[in-house]
């Protein structure tokens, strides 16, 4: 996908996103009001957060498809697992509201009314309306690889099992049981926390190059492989940059092979692996006569 078009379908997303957390938070917040529902008014809070959050990724998005230039040569792609850390922080602050919230409700003996089923009416609208916004975010996440967009969508999947967690509560609060209602807002902080926890650790490996799958490496080295003249490719690393990454391999040819030949065959493989390798933008190879022990050189081994 070029540039362009990541940009255009990244951007439709992250607005229909925070089109629809603007539309749940008034409707969570004038319906948890009205229905007398703590754990709609704490979701209330939860989904303006979203759209905070929402905000942070498409921030993360748009620097990360700056181009390259002197001062970043590999381009600013980590921009956008920087800013899916942004959005731990906003989590971890939310998650603290919430248990304070609860905390008043609870301990200090504020008086515990069982909610309307109006509130139960709402959390199912919640249910369908972020379980489409989730799925439609984490599809074009994952299309145009975008840790920022991905980890918003991973952070609105709360809101999917918070919807359903206050349905219990609001019928859990008719049966006779309205501490429902409170330990439900409980729950839904847990699952920010947790949400939170799982952000952070896929965006720190973001950042620190984990790669994500063998398959990327088995790709790199088929396209290197599907070069006439190539006899085998090894000590292949990825090297991510945000939603994009380099690949630096050796390739194995001839070893009569002429230099200039073997300097435009390294630069097909280059190419050829740009070409086919979706997440790959920028390729380095190295070439070695076939057959021969491959010495890797590194400052440890001084």
């Amino acid at each position: 996908m070029d540039a362009e078009m990541r940009e255009k379908t990244g951007q439709k997303a992250v607005i229909l996103s925070v089109s629809g957390k603007i539309a749940l938070t008034i409707f969570n917040f004038i319906v948890g009001i009205l229905s007398g529902s703590t754990a709609l008014i704490v979701e209330s809070a939860h989904t303006f957060s979203d759209i905070m959050t929402s905000a942070i990724a498409f921030i993360g998005f748009k620097i990360g498809l700056r181009p390259p230039d002197k001062e970043h040569p590999y381009g600013h792609g980590r921009a956008e697992p920087l800013m899916g850390l942004a959005i731990v922080l906003f989590l971890i602050i939310i998650a603290y509201e919430i248990f304070s919230e609860v905390y008043t409700k609870v301990t200090l003996g504020v008086s515990l009314t069982p909610p309307s089923y109006l509130a139960a009416v709402m959390a199912l609208v919640g249910v369908g309306a972020n379980f489409a916004l989730t799925s439609y975010s984490m599809k074009v996440g994952k299309k145009v690889n975008s840790p920022a967009i991905i980890a918003d969508a991973n952070h609105q999947k709360v809101d999917i099992f918070a919807c359903v967690a206050i349905l219990v509560g609001v019928i859990g609060a008719k049966m006779g049981f309205p501490i429902l209602d409170p330990i439900v807002a409980f729950f839904i902080g847990l699952m920010v926390l947790k949400t939170a926890l799982d952000v952070f650790k896929d965006n720190i490996d973001n950042i620190m190059g984990k790669i994500p799958s063998e398959k990327l490496l088995t790709d790199v080295k088929s396209a290197a492989l599907s070069v006439v003249g190539v006899y085998d490719a090894h000590d292949i690393r990825i090297n991510y940059m945000g939603p994009c990454a380099s690949a630096e391999l050796h390739i194995e040819v001839g070893g009569d092979l002429a230099l200039r030949e073997a300097h435009k065959l390294s630069h097909k493989v280059e190419k050829n692996i740009i070409e086919n390798v979706d997440v790959v933008t920028l390729a380095i190879v190295h070439v070695c006569p076939v057959g021969e022990d491959e010495v890797v050189v590194s400052k440890n081994d001084a």
